[in-house]
């Protein structure tokens, strides 16, 4: 460690991103935290990787709601479980400016995509309005994605999709009524087009509730000439979180 960072660290201590504890290092969780963690791991489903009962080495399985409606993508990852710290971790980087905690998170979701991609994949964030990223200054998607494109080496482009209109807030809404409000909602950046014809995308988001927004991005970049489409989040709803 050299002295400017021996200096930093001397004023300016790692902190624990759930508590403000210290840690050892930056961009850490201390051991409660940790332990209020709820990690993705085990038995889960391939498609929207909802933990799932039972041991399936090597075995690709599917919860019931995949089976009985398939996703409109080929792999679905999440990180954590939107619970606990977890989902402490998501609003505050949503909506708490904790810019910081994007980076920690492609850490966290790095393995698993690594898993899914192809190595000409594109990275791609599910795109936030521009009046809403007038407002909060910044997508938390994006800011992910750029991380992972740092750490795994797959390139990434910002702004490959667009929200064509403002829509409201999916709280609350039925299965139906999400894709009725998103139906035509999001396209492929008329510009950004021709980084995607016959290429795989890997589409980064925060949180996976029920998928409505992440298949209506696959849509468009299916539509738009990708191969294929896969997904990866950093925290899952499950259903019996």
């Amino acid at each position: 460690m050299g002295l400017l960072q021996t200096a930093l660290t001397a004023i300016y201590p790692p902190r624990c991103l759930g508590c403000g504890d210290m840690v050892d290092s930056d961009f850490g969780l201390c051991g409660v935290c940790w332990g209020k963690t709820a990690f993705v791991g085990g038995t889960v489903c391939d498609s929207c990787s909802t933990p799932l009962p039972g041991s399936a080495q090597d075995e690709v399985v599917h919860c019931d709601a995949c089976l009985r409606t398939p996703k409109p993508w080929k792999h679905g990852r999440a990180a954590l479980i939107y619970t606990g710290m977890g989902r402490k971790l998501v609003l505050q980087l949503k909506h708490g400016d904790r810019q910081e905690i994007a980076k920690p998170a492609a850490g966290w979701m790095r393995q698993a995509v690594a898993e899914i991609a192809d190595e000409n994949a594109l990275i791609a964030p599910v795109p936030l309005h521009w009046m809403r990223l007038v407002k909060r200054r910044y997508n938390q998607s994006a800011l992910i994605a750029a991380h992972l494109s740092a750490m795994t080496g797959l390139e990434a482009c910002a702004d490959l999709l667009e929200r064509a209109r403002r829509t409201p807030s999916l709280d609350g809404k039925t299965k139906g009524e999400r894709a009725d409000i998103l139906d035509g909602a999001i396209r492929v950046t008329p510009r950004r087009r021709h980084r995607i014809v016959n290429r795989p995308v890997i589409l980064v988001d925060d949180v996976m509730t029920t998928g409505a927004t992440l298949a209506a991005c696959a849509k468009a970049c299916r539509a738009a000439g990708a191969t294929e489409v896969c997904v990866a989040v950093l925290a899952r709803v499950a259903k019996d979180a």
